[in-house]
């Protein structure tokens, strides 16, 4: 049998991992190469993986909703099997490994002395006397190393284990949590056998690359036995020795005294552990900030964690932090924030966090609304647009100023041009590309539009990266990127425009396509739209929304004197970060814009 893997294929430089969507074939079915396989995505989007070659799907290795990193063999195929075997192939060959078993059975019994000689080879676990005279497993050894996370990540930590020494676990099934002070993310198993050895603790921070832990891939559970410093104990998550900085030798003043090591419950609520009552689990780096900052673990407890499955993150401590030092509250107990006339009681999201909740049932909604309504989930798109514009507003204040323009020229200029621009370039002549350049003018005049807020820094873009927003039926809208948009003429960002649009509606862009924006301009008036108020692309600070076309009647000024003409005009709209953009800088921004539009005629020669 002639076997290929199916890999997860790389998206962009900066993509690290994906996750399957959909599997479009299944196991057993016949497929040629090029066709279809999964759909993949990231937050960013989603695409299609075609077959590598043609033949038989033998084995999905990923489920859908996994996420894996980039690399992972996902599938196999079979180039030579016809789809009518692949049923007796799926199945395990039951004599083979039968008469493995028993001939290495045979072997442990008659020369044990060997045996252990080829498991001193195979693995260094005898190095440590605990485990010396347990059995060993057999099979060959993986390494579980420390991921890359980022290309700027060169560290992180381990958050918690999710199995112990002796446990079996599958391919892709999650060993270990590990995070930065950016992210959590699970680490799936590389492949299918028995955890062996863990070669760094819970709140140990190691570097990208480090192995973690080691498996034996063809072991089976309870091959071997956990040093007793490992075995699962509810007295390690107050023992001092196992976790010295949550459990402090002296306790802190007005904390209360240090349970007892023997006690099987946590410590009481002062003390800062690893998890609380609920079972949640808080990373060192929460703890850290909460012990450096008096917080007891019952003002823990009543955080409502922003982080997966509701875990407490850095950015809710932090914003609680503020929230406390604003209003401050009893030391024993969280704030209270009281309710304002027309206005939810919940909190803001903590420092730009925010993630969509399953929220009621249908049965609730029906129960609320009455039956005489429809129920849609949001789709992926959808949910990954609500997080990203709610991040937005609680990130940046946004203000948005307008302007109007007089483009008749323009509007001669693209019809009179159109036509041979489509026979020439095969493309359409649409206003976009008019509307990029302008922008591009404006700022270079105005570079603090063209720039980002990290912290109490603003970073400067001295290249202009401009998004475009297309729209994706009724999904919602991506926001590819038209990369160094100030080198190219309109004719040149006509063909990018159109091209990257096309690849937006056909699920065919390239995650990257979608980052590194540095301003973003969404042309409403395609959908009919006078004028809007759009929300900023973060982490960009503006962005600039075109409005309709239209006709009007409007006051103009000739050599006799003012005078009633039907022009084309349009509404153009601003949103800014009022954070280092003012409402000056902003108005000159537009008017630049508009000089620029104005400034197109019917005999300009841009192309």
């Amino acid at each position: 049998m002639a076997q290929v893997d199916v890999e997860m294929p790389k998206m962009g430089e900066s993509i690290t991992e994906g996750t399957v969507i959909a599997w479009h074939k299944q196991p057993g079915d016949e497929v040629e190469q090029d066709e279809i396989l999964l759909e993949i995505g990231t937050d960013k989007v989603d695409t299609e993986v075609p077959s590598p070659k043609g033949g038989v799907l033998t084995e999905t290795l990923v489920e859908e909703g996994d996420t894996v990193e980039v690399g992972t063999i996902i599938a196999t195929l079979d180039t030579d099997t016809a789809a009518a075997e692949v049923d007796a192939d799926d199945a395990p060959p039951a004599e083979a490994p039968a008469e493995d078993e028993a001939a290495a059975d045979e072997a442990k019994e008659a020369a044990p002395d060997a045996d252990a000689e080829d498991e001193a080879e195979a693995t260094p676990l005898e190095t440590d006397s605990e485990e010396a005279a347990s059995p060993a497993p057999s099979g060959d050894e993986v390494e579980v190393v420390m991921p890359k996370m980022g290309e700027s990540i060169t560290e992180g930590t381990v958050v918690a284990w999710y199995k112990d020494i002796g446990e079996a676990v599958a391919i892709d099934e999650t060993i270990l949590e590990i995070g930065t002070d950016k992210v959590d993310t699970e680490v799936p198993s590389p492949a299918e056998g028995v955890l062996t050895e863990k070669l760094v603790e819970e709140g140990e921070t190691v570097e990208v690359g480090t192995v973690v832990a080691l498996l034996a891939s063809e072991a089976e559970a309870g091959s071997v036995e956990p040093p007793a410093s490992d075995k699962p104990d509810a007295t390690q998550e107050t023992a001092p020795e196992a976790d010295e900085a949550e459990l402090p030798s002296t306790p802190p003043s007005g904390d209360g005294a240090v349970p007892d090591a023997d006690e099987p419950q946590r410590a009481p609520e002062e003390t800062i552990t690893r998890r609380g009552d609920d079972g949640r689990f808080y990373s060192p780096l929460v703890r850290s900030i909460a012990k450096e900052e008096g917080l007891r673990m019952s003002e823990l407890e009543s955080l409502e964690g922003s982080g997966r499955g509701g875990r407490v993150t850095k950015e809710d401590v932090l914003a609680y932090l503020d929230e406390r030092e604003e209003a401050p509250a009893a030391p024993t107990s969280a704030p209270e924030r009281p309710p304002r006339p027309g206005r939810s009681d919940e909190a803001p999201p903590a420092r730009g966090d925010y993630t969509v909740d399953e929220g009621p049932s249908d049965e609730e909604l029906r129960q609320q609304y009455g039956d005489r309504i429809e129920v849609q989930p949001m789709d992926r798109m959808r949910k990954m647009t609500a997080e990203h514009m709610v991040r937005s507003k609680a990130t940046s204040a946004h203000v948005t100023s307008f302007a109007e323009a007089d483009v008749t020229g323009l509007v001669q200029l693209r019809e009179a041009n159109k036509e041979a621009f489509r026979e020439r370039e095969g493309v359409k002549l649409t206003y976009t590309p008019f509307f990029v350049k302008a922008a591009v003018e404006a700022l270079r005049e105005h570079p603090l539009l063209n720039a980002s807020v990290e912290g109490d820094k603003i970073v400067i873009k001295h290249d202009f990266h401009v998004g475009i927003a297309v729209a994706i039926g009724n999904k919602g809208l991506l926001a590819p990127v038209i990369r160094n948009a100030g080198d190219y003429n309109v004719s040149g960002l006509a063909r990018k425009a159109a091209n990257v649009a096309e690849r937006a509606r056909n699920k065919e862009l390239q995650p990257d396509e979608l980052q590194g924006g540095t301003f973003t301009v969404t042309n409403i008036g395609s959908l009919g739209s006078l004028m809007g108020t759009p929300i900023i692309n973060q982490p960009q600070v503006g962005i600039l929304a075109t409005g309709a076309i239209q006709k009007r009647p409007v006051v103009v000024e000739n050599d006799v004197g003012d005078a009633i003409s039907v022009r084309h005009m349009m509404y153009l709209s601003l949103s800014y970060d009022h954070r280092i953009i003012d409402g000056a800088m902003g108005s000159s921004f537009l008017q630049r814009v508009v000089t620029e539009l104005e400034s197109f005629s019917a005999d300009a020669d841009l192309f």
